[in-house]
């Protein structure tokens, strides 16, 4: 098996800016996008989300892949699940500030604490996994698949006295 070793610090850095750029710059601008009155869980709004957060997705994935010396579905793999966890991570951090800033109060904050579960168990979460790792395993596996094919390139043969051998 290829050499395995990442970068861990920048994985969970690369992943963290895309989460920022997901959830602050794609959701901008999906907001652009006119609103479906009447509700339901598949608005146009939350399909151009979902579309252009896996292309976000995406584009982190290649530039952190850029200069890497291997790549292959599984460290795209390791790299899709990093973002998905950090965004997880993020919304559990920014829940309990929010609550803290809110209220003042520990005990409040106990109180709210038991909501995470059943917001991880919701079909958008499902939904975030899968705009974060099915870009990544494919860049991860497209990138490897360029690099254990170079293009041919053809290199003349010696020359040896004016001749060609």
């Amino acid at each position: 098996m290829k050499n395995m070793s990442m970068k861990w610090e920048r994985v969970l850095l690369v992943a963290f800016f895309g989460n920022y750029l997901i959830n602050n710059v794609v959701a901008g601008i999906v907001s652009l996008v006119p609103a479906k009155s009447g509700g339901g869980l598949l608005t146009p709004q939350y399909i151009i989300y979902v579309i252009l957060a896996a292309i976000v997705a995406g584009l982190i994935t290649m530039w952190y892949y850029r200069k890497a010396p291997m790549a292959t579905w599984l460290t795209g793999l390791v790299f899709g699940v990093s973002g998905f966890v950090i965004s997880i991570l993020t919304t559990f951090v920014s829940g309990v500030a929010g609550v803290l800033a809110q209220s003042g109060s520990l005990s409040q904050l106990v109180s709210v604490l038991p909501n995470f579960g059943p917001f991880l168990w919701n079909w958008s979460t499902l939904v975030l996994f899968c705009f974060w790792v099915i870009p990544a395993v494919l860049v991860g596996w497209w990138i490897g698949k360029k690099m254990a094919h170079p293009a041919m390139v053809h290199t003349p043969a010696p020359m040896m006295g004016g001749q060609q051998m």
